[in-house]
């Protein structure tokens, strides 16, 4: 929807050529796939679909719609629950506001009928609420729509966002005329929802709810979400209404049951439009390991696999020290925005953006001033005005380049785009294959470029193209069920209305016990008539939990001289970021942090500034209290298996000062900062280091074997704890200092504990065996993703014992007879 025409200098197959060029004569290019293009089929707009809003689409430039987008607006508008499940650009947006904006049109002429001018009549127009995963995406569409509605020449359509930045008089102004409403789960659950009395008008016409990127809401953060929707559709159903729920997503497995989860339906109650019919240019997706650093020859013999292998069943090798993913990254946008390319970096941190923004404009600086102007960096953390104006100057093209966080992998419309880089894995190949959507959108030619980082795992995944291309997309898992996420929801849900037994089945419980427990804490009160929030507690009941999970609030940059607030830092990440000492880089100006108290980092601007920092943390894991434990047995080996509380601490003991623009390090410092302690419930076991080398394990191969299976079971847990492998995390120690033996830890990455861990000690034995089948089958010699490396893991993927990991699993099973 209102994508901008495409402004770019050059055309895509001559950016492949650039590639090969450049990447070719020093082996950097590994690996090139290339995607064929593909027609667009088109279908008829459909009979029901308002003329004004058609006309819109046409002057806009969509003569038809392709047959995708008929099929899921059809089904939406019949009243079918739909999740549209296509590819990046593929036009999703038309699939909802096609009916959306009917209805509101077929309301309106209702209203204008003699029979409708009645104040139940206007209470009833039907109203829409949209919700996505940012705010960015929020505000864009909310462009979006101003543009269609513009083409329609439709000013009695009412749009707006109304989120935690909108001001309290743009509140009352959507609460009380708005159809349509842009908003986010945060919202709903902090604020619309607790005072949905003053937001009867909307929720008593509600005729659609649009959840956008609904692949985004995962985990934790999925059974949050889904149960926001569910308790929006519980108040809307109070007040008369049945809406209908619009799903847009990414390319990913199993979309109908994704959102069934998400609200509480049935899988069948959905129809899932699968089948993409937007035209594609051909696109181009570049495997890219960085340059050797400087000084190093081609026969430094390096660890790892030999890249100058040649045979079929060869292990891929580094054969050198390369250049960071960042400064490889850095050079190839240099280069692609020298040929005039706009360009989108993906970069995994905040501060991997602002690093290659800054490169960038030094390697332009050489060539041609004005290039390097119009690059620039966006992340989290900047004030919602400078956000807004990136955007702007990336769709008009005003700048050529941004080097970016996933905050832009979602559906900000950018179209138009030459070229995206990738600088790392991202973890899955569902945000892969959105990132790299990103280029070539509206059916123009696109370039992707993965740069491997100094991770073994994004090592492995250029060598071996099979693993990205040759497989599926990733499923979406949460679990609404979990009592952990399930418990403040409730008390949530009581706040708003009185729960009754009608309400057990929306959220999932088979019976009262949860909601008996809820009162015996004092959370809930039981009456005749439902079960009530004690409304004698001092919180409110939606404040008893965070849909992001997280616990330290955002802690604010200011600068000295000028008392204005730069941006914010993740509360969680300040520790490691914005230290005393640390230089922070906003929009290629470099501060150095003074100091870090009361959820204020203070900072003064230093332009001269030829170096960087990097934070040195630790982290343990102390066992609390054990809940249940079981002791197994095979022969003369005992496996302790228990579950239980813990606490995860991380620490921050120093920085590293980094020597531009080689990154080298030129001094160590100590820093007193406080730890910082996830509470959190984990299983564990542990056996002994004779028992280990009895099993043919031995002491210097033990490290590499725990961690190996550490790894192996936190990516198999999810297929029985219905969660995502990003909630939770392990530790591996061959001596741990409360059991004194060899350990391994799989915990939960969520405050107080989300149940997944609790799920694993259930069912243990049957965790252990598809940790081991999954680990056999693979073919790989030494271990790789699709084994024993883990995308997240902060040792780099060192040490790994593949075969070690075999042997114990093997004892462990034994044990479990």
């Amino acid at each position: 929807m209102g994508a901008v025409a495409h402004t770019g200098a050059v055309s895509s197959p001559d950016l492949v050529e650039l590639l090969r060029t450049t990447g070719t004569r020093d082996g950097r290019l590994v690996h090139l796939e290339q995607i064929p293009a593909r027609p667009g089929r088109t279908a008829a707009w459909p009979e029901w679909a308002d003329a004004d809003v058609v006309a819109g689409y046409r002057r806009s430039g969509v003569e038809q719609p392709w047959t995708h987008q008929v099929q899921a607006a059809d089904a939406a508008w019949h009243g079918r629950h739909t999740v549209i499940a296509t590819g990046t650009g593929s036009g999703k947006s038309l699939a909802a506001w096609l009916p959306v904006l009917s209805a509101v049109r077929a309301g309106a002429a209702q209203a204008a009928s003699p029979d409708g001018g009645s104040i139940g009549s206007y209470t009833r127009r039907p109203s829409t609420l949209y919700l996505s995963p940012t705010k960015a995406l929020a505000a864009d569409q909310l462009a979006g729509l101003h543009r269609l509605l513009a083409a329609a020449r439709l000013r009695s359509v009412r749009v707006t966002t109304c989120d935690g930045d909108t001001p309290l008089t743009e509140r009352d102004w959507a609460r009380d005329h708005a159809d349509v409403v842009l908003s986010n789960p945060d919202f709903l659950h902090f604020s619309m929802l607790p005072g949905h009395r003053r937001w009867q008008r909307l929720l008593r016409g509600l005729r659609y709810v649009v959840v956008d990127e609904c692949h985004a809401y995962r985990g934790v953060l999925g059974a949050h979400v889904a149960l926001v929707l569910r308790r929006l559709l519980r108040l809307a159903e109070h007040y008369g209404a049945t809406p209908t729920v619009i799903c847009a997503s990414a390319t990913t497995a199993e979309p109908a049951l994704t959102a069934s989860r998400l609200v509480g339906v049935p899988e069948e109650d959905v129809v899932a439009v699968t089948d993409d019919a937007a035209p594609a240019g051909r696109r181009s997706i570049a495997l890219w390991q960085p340059a050797l650093a400087t000084g190093w020859a081609r026969s430094w013999p390096g660890e790892g696999v030999d890249l100058t292998a040649t045979g079929p069943d060869s292990e891929a090798l580094e054969d050198g020290p390369r250049r960071s993913a960042t400064s490889e990254a850095a050079a190839l946008l240099a280069d692609l925005v020298s040929a005039g390319a706009r360009t989108l970096v993906f970069v995994r941190s905040r501060y991997g953006a602002e690093v290659i923004a800054e490169q960038t404009r030094r390697h332009l600086r050489e060539v041609d001033g004005e290039l390097a102007a119009r690059v620039a960096a966006y992340r989290g953390g900047y004030l919602p005005e400078e956000r807004r104006e990136l955007e702007r100057a990336l769709r008009s093209g005003d700048l050529l380049a941004l080097a970016t966080t996933n905050a832009l992998e979602l559906g900000v419309d950018v179209a138009g785009l030459d070229a995206v880089i990738i600088a790392g894995w991202p973890g899955t190949r569902v945000s892969m294959w959105q990132q790299a959507g990103r280029a070539g959108r509206a059916g123009a030619d696109g370039v992707a470029v993965l740069v491997a980082s100094e991770d073994p795992l994004d090592g492995f995944l250029v060598h071996h193209p099979e693993a990205i291309f040759g497989s599926g997309v990733e499923a979406t898992t949460f679990d609404p069920a979990n009592p952990y996420v399930l418990a403040p929801h409730l008390c949530a849900a009581a706040g708003e209305l009185p729960l009754t037994a009608p309400d057990l089945a929306r959220f999932g419980l088979p019976d009262e016990a949860l909601l008996a427990e809820l009162a015996r804490r004092g959370l809930l009160r039981r009456r005749p008539n439902g079960w009530f929030w004690n409304f004698a507690r001092p919180e409110r009941p939606q404040d008893l939990t965070d849909l992001r999970g997280g616990e330290a609030r955002p802690v604010q940059v200011v600068e000295i001289g000028t008392g204005s607030v730069l941006g914010t830092v993740d509360g969680a990440r300040a520790d490691a970021t914005v230290f005393p000492g640390a230089v922070y880089v906003h929009q290629g100006r470099t501060f150095v942090v003074d100091a870090l108290e009361d959820e204020v980092a203070l900072v003064h601007e230093d332009t001269e500034l030829a170096h960087r920092t990097k934070a040195r943390s630790t982290s343990s894991v102390r066992i609390m209290s054990t809940r249940s434990q079981e002791e197994w047995r095979a022969g003369a080996a005992t496996v302790t298996w228990s579950f239980g509380d813990v606490e995860v601490t991380s620490h921050v003991t120093g920085y590293d000062k980094r020597r531009l623009p080689g990154m080298d390090i030129i001094g160590s410092y100590p820093l007193e900062m406080p730890e910082r302690v996830l509470r959190t419930t984990a299983v564990w076991w542990t056996l002994s280091a004779e028992a280990c080398e009895a099993a043919g394990v031995g002491k210097d191969a033990l490290p590499g074997a725990l961690h190996a299976a550490e790894h192996a079971s936190i990516g198999l847990l999810p297929l029985l704890a219905t969660c995502d492998r990003w909630d939770i995390g392990g530790l591996s120690t061959a001596v741990h200092p409360q059991t004194g033996q060899p350990t391994v830890f799989v915990h939960d990455g969520y405050p107080g504990g989300a149940g997944f861990a609790e799920r694993g000690y259930r069912a243990a034995a049957q965790w252990l065996q598809a940790t081991l089948d999954a680990i056999t089958a693979c073919a790989c010699a030494d271990g790789c993703p699709s084994c024993v490396q883990s995308p997240k893991c902060g040792n780099g993927n060192s040490p790994l014992d593949k075969q070690g990991a075999v042997k114990l699993l093997r004892l462990l099973l034994a044990s479990a007879g």
